[in-house]
């Protein structure tokens, strides 16, 4: 083998003086949108760098500007957690709403004077990127809030984040944003598009979130996306308040929200909502709204969270954009847990960016209500700037035609439909409804769930079809079909081989995800992911009762029932059963430490300790085997009490809970 040559020193000194000088001109045109070069000086400047790394490969360092772009297309993108939840905030539309929300913030901290940082709440898509000695090392999407996709050689083509941080202080931490692209840009593809007869993209937003899914950077890094940083993560680097974090984030050298205001008041808050209502189409990007977070740091530890959402933020979204059309026709759909729901189908209308062919009607009553014809000119709203819906009557055509009414059968098998008592929706009561076989087995495979690759709406089509699954489980036993697959039309053995390793790869998701993926009504992932905590098994859960779900703060009276209904069904659990014997995780590790101190004790942690944060005991009880519960329930073995102890100190009294104060706990884990 061939000696290397060391590199000479003046090549060192261009390479890094060309690095330092790209990394500027990256800056000053990414994040301050005022280049000081050329676009022809610039690539010129990057051909010189390119050709002295592969001069000198030694050379070549993690966090080069050449980085941006390289490497194979990947097949698949890892599922890895987030170092705490990425929570969504609570929406409002209404001036009431967010007086209320304001009033519950004074409700938790009586005695205290606050602040509101008011942002614009740009319409893109969220964003983690982990840091390690100053180089960027990972870019995670939100996914299920929990967990997300580790997109990095794709965040890594975004020239608005850096690849290295300069500063000692931040070395080593976690810088969380939003993803946009800007209209001008957004614009100019699709006028290329056009130009070559090619389908046109509907708005910003969905293009960003379908090119970060991309498998191929380098089709990623032709387009102009760019990163707007709301939030680090690490020990001692944030300052005091949101706004100090901002400021920190700039000076790291991160884009951050240009139109941000501190303010004292709610007043002041919904003056400014009211006023980017009115001048929203003036930025180069779209926004759907304000965000409104109380400042300070310590309030917002005071305030703390509940399952989904921080109780000290809020967004304000901007009212919902709106057209009239005619409304075609009414179809029902049937979804995966039986209910009925109205669909109009409506000629087709461009609203907010997007053309809209369908809306929601919600159910019979609402219709009724609107007294909607077939026929009728009709309002259409994004509400949000998303979901269409049918808001009013414009005009009626057909003031004669007789009312919708519900058919008393399913349109998908003829069952007898009906409303349970209490609720607004009708219900296909068959389990065998073959539209509601697919929509389970499609729920239990998407993304999120079981992540199971290839097993799309036209796949499971074809199993459902030809008889190959009728629920679930049946999945786990296609591999002793496999000369039968590949006999299908369009099917090979190279693609059945794959959708089978994707099906037996499934079986390694966590408990919360199978929790989730079963689709029980009304559970989300975030209420999974809350009673896996504390019902440590599938068959805990199945025996737990409405006033063991309901004891958990975040679960209420209609998740319970939901959950206890769920298990009640006799076909429900025999499916289980056979997911157990298939090998899936229903029960919950027992910590990342096998066989730690606290191996098979669940904690929960309330008031404040002296010596640790919340976040550090809860690693150390998870490092030796314990599990951190959010919420006091039966399942919990014990109740760690800091400072200013609250209700759960009183739940944990009342279900005779052991107690632990802070020094019982640093002796267990041995400090």
């Amino acid at each position: 083998m061939p000696k290397v040559s060391p590199a000479p020193p003046a090549a060192i000194k261009k390479i890094e003086k060309l690095r330092e000088e790209i990394r500027k001109h990256d800056y000053r045109y990414y994040v301050e949108a005022a280049p000081t070069i050329a676009d022809e000086q610039y690539d010129k400047l990057m051909r010189d760098l390119q050709a002295l790394e592969a001069e000198y490969p030694a050379l070549v360092t993690p966090d080069s500007p050449t980085h941006r772009v390289g490497g194979e297309p990947t097949k698949t993108f890892p599922t890895v957690p987030h170092s705490t939840p990425m929570l969504s905030l609570s929406n409002t539309y209404s001036e009431d709403e967010i007086r209320e929300f304001d009033r519950r913030v004074q409700s938790l901290i009586p005695d205290e004077k606050y602040k509101y940082a008011c942002e614009l709440k740009f319409d893109g898509v969220s964003l983690a990127v982990r840091y390690e000695n100053g180089i960027m090392v990972q870019g995670i999407s939100r996914g299920d809030g929990t967990q997300g996709d580790d997109i990095t050689n794709n965040v890594k083509t975004i020239r608005s984040i850096p690849l290295h941080i300069a500063s000692k202080k931040l070395s080593d931490c976690e810088v969380r944003g939003e993803v946009i692209m800007f209209k001008k840009d957004f614009d100019k593809i699709n006028e290329e598009q056009e130009r070559q007869g090619e389908k046109m993209f509907v708005n910003p937003r969905n293009f960003v979130a379908g090119t970060l899914r991309l498998q191929d950077s380098k089709i990623v890094a032709t387009r102009p996306l760019r990163f707007f940083a709301y939030q680090f993560l690490g020990e001692g680097i944030t300052g005091d308040s949101h706004t100090d974090s901002l400021l920190k984030l700039k000076e790291a050298g991160f884009a951050t929200n240009p139109y941000i205001k501190r303010v004292s008041s709610i007043d002041e808050v919904i003056e400014f909502w009211k006023g980017w209502e009115e001048k929203r189409e003036t930025l180069p990007f779209e926004i759907d709204g304000i965000v409104a977070k109380i400042d300070s740091f310590k309030q917002r530890e005071e305030l703390g969270a509940i399952a989904k959402s921080p109780r000290w933020a809020i967004a304000a979204k901007f009212a919902s954009r709106k057209a009239e059309t005619r409304l075609a026709g009414i179809r029902l759909q049937v979804g995966r847990v039986g209910t009925v729901t109205p669909v109009a189908d409506l000629e087709p209308v461009f609203i907010g960016g997007t053309t809209v062919t369908h809306a929601s009607l919600y159910n019979e009553e609402y219709i009724q209500k609107l007294n909607i014809h077939v026929g009728d000119i009709v309002v259409v709203e994004r509400g949000g700037d998303v979901i269409p819906k049918i808001s009013a009557v414009a005009k009626s055509n057909s003031p004669k035609a007789a009312p919708f009414k519900f058919p008393k059968k399913c349109p998908e098998c003829g069952t007898k439909i009906e409303k349970l008592e209490g609720e607004a929706n009708y219900y296909c009561d068959n389990y065998e409804c073959p539209k509601q076989i697919r929509a389970r087995i499609e729920h239990w495979a998407m993304r999120g769930s079981m992540d199971i690759e290839r097993l799309g709406e036209a796949i499971v089509d074809q199993l459902v079809t030809h008889g190959f699954v009728k629920n679930v489980a049946d999945l786990y036993t296609l591999h002793k079909q496999k000369d039968k697959l590949i006999e299908l039309e369009r099917w090979g053995e190279k693609s059945v081989q794959n959708l089978l390793d994707g099906i037996e790869a499934s079986k390694q998701k966590p408990y919360a995800r199978v929790v989730y993926a079963l689709g029980i009504r009304h559970v989300g992932s975030t209420v999974a992911r809350i009673v896996t905590e504390q019902f440590n098994s599938i068959d805990d859960l199945k025996n737990a009762s409405l006033e063991d779900l309901q004891g958990i703060h975040e679960i209420g009276p209609k998740i319970a029932e939901s959950i206890v209904k769920f298990f009640e069904n006799k076909r429900h659990t025999e499916i289980v059963d056979l997911l157990k014997r298939h090998g899936l995780h229903l029960s919950a590790e027992k910590g990342k430490k096998s066989g730690g101190k606290l191996a098979g004790k669940s904690f929960v942690l309330t008031g404040g300790l002296e010596s640790l944060s919340r976040n550090e005991a809860k690693e150390l009880i998870e490092q030796q085997g314990g599990i951190v519960a959010s919420s006091v329930s039966k399942n919990v073995s014990v109740v760690v009490v800091g400072s200013d102890a609250g209700s759960k100190l009183d739940k944990a009294k009342q279900l005779g809970i052991e107690l632990w104060d802070e020094k019982k706990l640093l002796s267990a884990l041995g400090k």
